[in-house]
């Protein structure tokens, strides 16, 4: 009920402010700080969470769906497409190797020899 509630006013947040945010992201932050500041406990959320979690596939069927049912207005874009998620994926795995680096070294010292 708890990850529900969070969706939902996520969503009403997004829609009444008119924000460039999807509702549901703002729901998934919005549970975060509450999560983080201890106004709900992980284990009221975690039975549904771990639901989630496993069925994961089924929650991103409507995406791929989606991306088909509208293949005409994006398949000329293609290869943009591909450029931008190749992109992402090189930013990404820089940004999480820099991160960890720093997590490391500011933490756990270095163990170099």
């Amino acid at each position: 009920m708890y990850i529900l509630l969070f969706s939902i006013i996520g969503e009403t947040l997004s829609t009444v402010l008119k924000l460039p945010v999807p509702g549901s992201i703002i729901g998934m932050v919005l549970l975060f700080f509450a999560l983080k500041f201890r106004l709900i406990r992980l284990r009221q959320i975690y039975d549904a969470g771990q639901f989630m979690i496993e069925n994961m596939t089924i929650l991103f069927l409507p995406a791929g769906v989606g991306i088909m049912s509208h293949w005409d207005a994006i398949s000329k874009y293609w290869w943009q497409i591909i450029v931008i998620v190749l992109l992402a994926i090189v930013v990404n795995i820089a940004v999480i190797g820099f991160v960890t680096q720093f997590v490391k070294h500011r933490f756990e010292g270095d163990y170099r020899k």
